[in-house]
């Protein structure tokens, strides 16, 4: 070794490139659209949880498009847990024919909390269900949605989360550039852990999971992202995550760069959280079985300080290659030229084709353009959610779309597989 620094800073140049290739062959294994041609018939009983906060603007066209499914009716009924609700939330709710539930606790702040609280008087009561389907205020659901989560179900799966869109994709620059990194990470992370193998992770809406597993393991999930923490948390019971690409939600992104930022925040606190609870114990538990799934959890929980790392490398490569030589820069050693060439050729060429595929709206090729810059963004989010990782304060996200399911122009209504 030349450099004292290049016990550090050989190790971090192997990580960058083994992340580097990983997320490469995750991204080809993305594009691949696996045939399944076999529907199963409606089995499997629903029971459909909303989870509503002053909703009472957007709740009532989610309940009235819940109502239009195509699902056999009596095989599924609508619930909302009205929670710690100070509007008429309940009211709309009970007014469009949910079952409604409120929850007054102003100690025990957030969904995970409501959703604990819902599952556990759900599993008390008489009737019980097959499979709950969770779902925020704010969403939109493909009447093919049930029919779907039913055909995975049949297929033994548990957990399962559906392809996340957007209602209002076009509405400003913010809400574009999230809705295109919505979808890229459906094709390019969700589909491609599902088509090899791997287990995926919740992202809390869209998702139904077997009421046998919250029976088993209960839910108990009350960080800042809830639905990362249950997912890592049956991962370590062995249950994989699954994703079904034709069961579409959509729903509201935010429109300001604020308050994208203060929901970004409270998404890298929530995950910085869970990677410092769950990657030694996927590691250890990983390491002595076996068990590959759990290993690749330790790679969705570590982005966050995958990014931040990168952030300081790229700042002490700079410092490197123009002041002071003080590391040895083995990136071309370890991956050569011409593969780092396809490899950033790539990065633009398979996030085009994804957008080709599912037909955009023209106006979000023009917010490919800002995209890098929404990107770049989670940087500062991502140290600040790292600093902040263990104030467990949620904080609501205002919805004010409320627009109906026929009314609105959404990608994938055909849902062609």
């Amino acid at each position: 070794m030349e450099h004292i620094a290049d016990l550090l800073m050989i190790p971090v140049q192997v990580i960058i490139v083994f992340y580097t290739l990983y997320y490469f062959v995750l991204a080809l294994s993305g594009l691949i659209k696996k045939e399944d041609k076999t529907m199963a018939p409606p089995e499997h009983t629903f029971a459909a949880v909303i989870c509503a906060h002053n909703e009472e603007t957007v709740v009532g066209e989610l309940i009235d498009n819940l109502k239009e499914l195509n699902y056999p009716r009596s095989m599924y009924d609508i619930y909302v847990v009205a929670d710690n609700c100070t509007d008429n939330t309940a009211k709309v709710c009970e007014a469009h024919g949910a079952f409604v539930k409120v929850r007054v606790n102003t100690k025990e702040v957030g969904k995970g909390f409501a959703m604990d609280w819902m599952f556990d008087r759900l599993l008390k009561q008489e009737k019980q269900y097959d499979a709950f389907v969770v779902f925020d205020a704010d969403n939109l659901v493909h009447p093919e949605f049930l029919r779907e989560m039913n055909n995975h179900l049949c297929k033994g799966e548990k957990v399962i989360q559906g392809y996340m869109d957007s209602k209002n994709s076009t509405d400003s620059w913010v809400a574009g550039t999230f809705s295109i990194a919505f979808w890229l990470i459906n094709h390019m992370w969700h589909r491609a852990k599902y088509n090899i193998g791997l287990s995926t992770a919740l992202g809390g809406t869209g998702m139904c999971i077997a009421t046998d597993i919250v029976r088993t393991y209960g839910w108990g999930c009350d960080c800042l992202t809830e639905d990362m923490e249950f997912s890592m948390k049956i991962l370590l019971e062995g249950v994989r995550t699954c994703w079904a690409h034709d069961a579409i939600i959509y729903d509201e992104k935010v429109v300001g760069f604020r308050a994208s930022c203060r929901q970004r925040k409270r998404w890298a606190q929530g995950q910085t959280d869970c990677g410092e609870r769950f990657m030694p114990k996927l590691f250890v538990k990983g390491i002595r079985t076996g068990n590959i799934r759990m290993l690749d959890g330790i790679i969705t929980l570590s982005q966050p300080y995958f990014m931040m790392m990168s952030t300081i490398y790229a700042f002490f490569s700079y410092i490197n290659t123009t002041w002071y030589p003080f590391y040895t820069n083995i990136l071309n050693q370890l991956v050569p030229m011409e593969i780092w060439t396809v490899l950033f050729v790539a990065q633009y060429a398979i996030p085009i084709i994804v957008l080709l595929q599912i037909k955009v709206p023209l106006k979000s090729w023009a917010y490919l353009i800002v995209y890098p810059l929404f990107m770049y963004s989670w940087i500062p989010v991502n140290f600040l959610g790292f600093k902040d990782r263990h104030d467990m304060r949620w904080s609501h996200t205002l919805h004010t779309r409320a627009v109906s399911y026929d009314s609105t122009a959404l990608l994938r209504k055909e849902n062609k597989k």
